[in-house]
């Protein structure tokens, strides 16, 4: 037994409760996940039908498996998440692969290939150096000889079994797998879908959204009713979507005193901050259907880590007819607020339903979750009050 096992017996005791929870009510996770939140509409297949609090799969379940692997989508979607995220770079070769990151560095063991020793470069991308090896250097071929592991092993040392165990997916791949579960379970898979680093890549000759709008086109997810919504912390890049295809899209926003890279390279002096005023909304709400704000732009914390007083984002978002999914929910410690942490060790499990509980009382449509049934379980509990 690792010492992390004998401290965090958390983490388990969690996700046999998730087990648990579904079995008692003689449902499996799929259909426990139907009865967690309220349904918006009647109809079938808009955005708004999703249960709410919708559910996102953060880079599939990645607190139990190495983020974006078919491992990680599959488990997410076995555990009931309604909707499973993907992040979109580039290879050498223009196709579109599943990496959170153009940096490989920390999610594959591609430094453990003499062969590609050579590969290794330092790079600018979005104003930040980088040294490591990049997708957009490989060929699928040559990435395809990779295999994905975790990429924080000191906090998720369990999750390190599994190094080794999976690809690369590329995202046809991704949309094939999407197709075969949900012929197999009767309703569409719905996928979350973000365009890494546009402007960085689009300098490069690169650009996602053309490829990817092909694929969605190809597997008849590009109309408005469709299962999938697409995502960008670039505002240009939702607009240039928006030109390309009907699918629902959401805009990315970090930190208030943060620009989106395109503003930097267009000289737009807007920061988030200006875009969660209700003028930027509204410039927003022209393109997109939601947004997806840090959940410090939701609830501020203190200069201590602790919850403050909500902010009027979900209210104002909502007068402009967005949804919210905030990013990201996880059940350590040193990912949850202050308020919500327990014990000393940072990478024990805290109080994630809390945490879930106080988010979820603002009014926000949805969360990402590395941990899709602990949050599955706190909107059910939600729906009940």
């Amino acid at each position: 037994m690792t010492e992390r096992a004998q401290t965090a017996p958390g983490r388990r005791t969690l996700l046999g409760a998730a087990v648990l929870g579904t079995a008692a009510l003689g449902l499996s996770g799929t259909a426990h996940a139907a009865t967690a939140g309220t349904t918006r509409g009647g109809g079938h297949g808009s955005y708004r039908d999703l249960p709410v609090p919708t559910v996102i799969g953060h880079r599939g379940a990645s607190g139990y498996r190495p983020e974006h692997t078919l491992g990680s989508y599959q488990l997410a979607l076995d555990m009931g998440a309604h909707i499973v995220e993907q992040d979109l770079v580039p290879t050498k070769d223009g196709h579109l692969v599943c990496r959170h990151e153009n940096d490989i560095t920390g999610t594959t063991d591609v430094a453990e290939h003499p062969e590609f020793a050579n590969r290794k470069a330092t790079k600018q991308v979005d104003g930040v150096s980088l040294t490591g090896w990049f997708t957009e250097d490989f060929t699928l071929a040559e990435l395809k000889t990779l295999r994905a592991k975790e990429r924080i092993p000191g906090t998720r040392q369990e999750n390190t079994l599994y190094d080794g165990r999976w690809e690369i997916p590329t995202f046809e791949e991704v949309l094939r797998w999407a197709d075969e579960q949900g012929r197999k379970r009767g309703k569409p898979v719905w996928l979350y879908v973000e365009t890494k680093h546009p402007s960085y890549f689009r300098g490069l000759g690169l650009g996602l959204e053309e490829p990817l709008a092909r694929l969605l086109r190809r597997h008849g997810r590009h109309r408005a009713d469709s299962p999938l919504i697409l995502q960008s912390f670039e505002p240009s890049s939702v607009q240039r979507l928006s030109k390309l295809v009907a699918t629902p899209r959401v805009v990315l926003l970090s930190g208030p005193k943060e620009r989106p890279w395109d503003f930097v390279e267009a000289g737009d002096p807007r920061t988030v901050a200006d875009l969660v005023k209700p003028a930027g909304l509204k410039w927003i709400a022209s393109f997109a259907q939601g947004i997806g704000p840090t959940l410090d732009l939701v609830i501020p914390k203190d200069a201590a880590g602790r919850l403050t007083t909500p902010t009027t984002l979900v209210a104002d978002a909502h007068a402009r007819g967005l949804i919210l999914h905030p990013y990201t929910l996880r059940n350590e410690n040193s990912f949850l607020p202050a308020d919500f942490r327990r014990g000393t060790d940072p990478n024990a499990y805290g109080d994630a339903f809390g945490a879930l509980r106080a988010y979820f009382e603002a009014g926000i449509d949805g969360v990402f979750s590395d941990n899709p049934d602990t949050a599955l379980l706190a909107a059910a509990d939600f729906a009940k009050d």
